[in-house]
């Protein structure tokens, strides 16, 4: 199995500043708080860094800035993905992927593809990229699930596809999928509510978005949960359990930026057309961080 994948990934935000322009440095404070934290690994642009929203030039300079605060401690991934394969097939092979361990590749979205067009999708995208590939997906913004069919078909012909951020907040299908899967395939829990009992059940870890915010708490949590200590495990999910639910209220990453706002890491800052989280919002993950 790949080690390196083993464990907390986070997927990073994109702070910015009240002008909308990028922070770049609030982005290397939060990079250097996750890994001296002790996450596992970094995802770059992905959905909540607002990829949709940042441009061509804007996603090389925060690659850029977060290399050089990570400065090869920790593996790296790399959002690439979209509903335009031949766009995909292009932003790969011409980008330099030197420094990243492996690409995050969203199912096709909006388009409403069949489970076929799905699976040429990616494999297209396999045929071409020079680096290890991760499926993603995400039902809740694609309107598409990727059937477990589909995922393990993906998984048993290509080689370079070596697992799945799967977030279709079903447990059954975790459970499909880590009962069926190749023997090195990994099963990543892309919902931060189910992450621990998914890796308790046989999963790798996670790629997730509260534990930026947390990230000593929640990387010890998925350890713990991957040596089978479900007793001490679960006694963090709960400390963490409420501020897991308040960032999901609004929007992502709407939710934590308001954490790292409190944090004084970054200011809560989004772009259209996404909102700061409301008042009273802020108001609840600011108490509960007063009370962690």
């Amino acid at each position: 199995m790949n080690s390196k994948f083993l464990g907390t990934g986070v997927a990073l935000v994109t702070p910015f500043k009240q002008d909308l322009s990028i922070d770049h440095d609030a982005l290397k404070n939060i990079v250097n708080f996750n890994i001296d934290n002790g996450v596992e690994y970094l995802v770059v642009c992905g959905t909540t860094a607002e990829s949709v929203t940042i441009t061509k030039q804007e996603k090389k300079e925060v690659i850029n800035t977060i290399a050089v605060a990570n400065n090869g401690r920790v593996p790296m991934v790399l959002g690439i993905g979209g509903n335009n394969t031949a766009q995909v097939i292009e932003e790969i092979q011409t980008t330099d992927l030197s420094i990243f361990d492996a690409i995050l590749s969203v199912s096709p979205y909006y388009s409403k593809p069949t489970q076929e067009g799905i699976y040429q999708h990616f494999k297209a995208i396999s045929e071409v990229s020079p680096i290890d590939i991760i499926l993603y997906n995400v039902p809740g913004r694609t309107s598409k699930n990727m059937e477990v069919s589909t995922t393990l078909r993906l998984a048993n012909d290509f080689n370079n596809i070596i697992g799945v951020k799967e977030a279709g907040n079903s447990m059954s299908q975790y459970l499909e999928l880590i009962k069926n899967k190749p023997e090195d395939f990994l099963i990543i829990s892309g919902d931060d509510d189910l992450a621990l009992g998914v890796v308790l059940a046989g999963g790798a870890g996670v790629i997730s978005v509260i534990g930026q915010g947390f990230p000593k708490e929640f990387s010890e949590m998925i350890r713990l949960g991957l040596k089978g200590d479900a007793k001490e495990a679960y006694k963090l999910n709960y400390r963490l359990l409420d501020v897991t639910g308040y960032i999901f209220e609004e929007n992502n990453p709407a939710g934590i930026k308001g954490v790292f706002n409190a944090l004084n890491l970054c200011n809560d800052t989004v772009r259209l057309p996404l909102v700061p989280a409301s008042n009273q919002l802020k108001e609840k993950i600011k108490t509960f961080i007063e009370n962690f």
